[in-house]
């Protein structure tokens, strides 16, 4: 690397960091929500993140036969609560990402129902993590008056400065592992709970397969998940906020910062002295080390 590199990459660093300082006071601020929690209860050794990738349908079956949830701390995203299957795992987190879970959105109903479902099926202690950044200002706790389920947030702000100062700020909960899955902001909340065995089921990350464009010159994909009864056909893909169709450039460049991503999370396990294993067979993340469920 040259000189002038050398100097360009400082500065682009120093930018970002100061960027990020800046908006973090802002927008949101420097409490450590997810640390100040804590574990629901005593911890397993470990923690198991249940993604809806298609792998899951058959993931699950062998986790709940072979007796191995008892040893494990489980971690559900999205609309897991409407399985019915749900009451047999009892998860003790429980994550929310995606804006359409306080924003209104073509989901809304469906939404609604999964705060119905949780709050008639959470009978046993469990923490829900939110985004802080709420404009809306969404009032989950209205939506959620279950006792049983603690409301916690965590922070949203991606960090792309100085890599050195990325470990200390996701050390102290206010770094942001929302790299593009809520998958990602999982194994970021169960690292920071102090959990130094992750588990991945369910996370396929096939998000090349079925990859087309469509005679309007949309992108398509197809976007398929473990709880689809019939085949999914290639949908329009839209940026999420705001609302408009992806190009194939733009889209490309997202997954290749997820995948990135990853090797963020890879190396901040390491640097803590945890593992991340991938038991979700034909994912394609290369980031873990791999284990499939057998």
């Amino acid at each position: 690397m040259t000189a002038f590199e050398k100097v360009d990459r400082f500065v682009r660093n120093l930018y970002e960091t100061v960027f990020y300082l800046a908006v973090m006071a802002w927008k949101e601020n420097f409490r450590n929500y997810v640390g100040r929690a804590g574990t629901v209860g005593r911890p397993r050794p470990v923690a198991a993140i249940l993604g809806n990738g298609p792998s899951l349908g058959r993931e699950l079956p062998r986790l709940l036969e072979s007796g191995a949830a008892r040893e494990r701390d489980f971690m559900a995203v999205n609309f897991f609560a409407l399985d019915e299957r749900f009451d047999q795992l009892r998860p003790a987190y429980y994550v929310l990402s995606d804006p359409m879970f306080f924003r209104r959105s073509a989901q809304r109903e469906r939404v609604d129902e999964l705060y119905r479902t949780l709050n008639a099926r959470v009978t046993w202690p469990m923490h829900l993590y939110v985004q802080y950044y709420n404009p809306e200002h969404f009032d989950y706790r209205a939506v959620l008056p279950n006792p049983r389920i603690r409301i916690i947030p965590f922070h949203t702000q991606l960090y792309n400065g100085f890599p050195s100062l990325r470990r200390r700020l996701f050390r102290r909960g206010l770094g942001s592992a929302n790299f593009g899955t809520v998958v990602q902001v999982c194994e970021y909340i169960a690292l920071l709970l102090g959990y130094r065995t992750v588990e991945l089921y369910g996370v396929d990350h096939t998000l090349l397969d079925g990859l087309m464009v469509d005679d309007e010159n949309r992108l398509c994909r197809v976007d398929s998940h473990y709880y689809d009864t019939t085949p999914v056909a290639p949908k329009p893909i839209f940026q999420k906020v705001p609302p408009r169709p992806y190009t194939m450039a733009l889209y490309l460049s997202e997954v290749a910062e997820l995948f990135r991503g990853h090797e963020i999370l890879r190396d901040y396990a390491a640097w803590l002295g945890a593992r991340i294993v991938n038991r979700t067979r034909g994912s394609l993340i290369d980031a873990y080390e791999r284990d499939p469920l057998d």
